[in-house]
């Protein structure tokens, strides 16, 4: 006999249809897999993004430790240029002097800045790898 204090006792028990039970279930299963393939590829474009990054950094330690020997190799060409002219004794060594450390500084000025371009390249060639690796892949996996 029914509750009379439950409003729900007076419902009858309720099948669902065969097709909708289908429907559903097949709705489910595509939703896992759905949800599969999408944490598949969350997982995969995570370490993509942490070699990137990994790489970056080790490409900028790589930058840092170049510009420090560069400001280092300045520095002291500066220090040295500034000892000799405490040894000139007319104008015009010290012209000649000047001079020439101009003209030397220029050429390694040149040369410091192509080894910049050079790394800076190569940090930035080196930090797309693994995203071009990853593109690959998809592309490959998708055709």
């Amino acid at each position: 006999m029914a509750d009379s204090s439950d409003p729900f006792s007076t419902v009858l028990p309720f099948q669902l249809p065969e097709q909708v039970r289908a429907f559903a279930e097949k709705g489910v299963s595509q939703a896992r897999d759905s949800y599969s393939k999408l944490r598949d590829v969350a997982e995969t474009n995570n370490g993509t993004i942490e070699a990137m990054f990994s790489t970056a950094s080790k490409g900028a330690t790589d930058y840092s430790a170049k510009m420090f020997e560069i400001v280092k190799t300045n520095t002291g060409a500066s220090f040295d240029f500034a000892h000799s002219l405490f040894g000139a004794k007319t104008l015009p060594e010290v012209l000649e002097m000047w001079t020439s450390h101009a003209k030397k500084q220029v050429e390694v000025m040149t040369t410091q800045t192509k080894e910049l371009t050079e790394l800076s390249q190569k940090v930035a060639a080196e930090a797309v790898e693994p995203i071009k690796a990853s593109a690959s892949k998809l592309f490959t996996s998708a055709a």
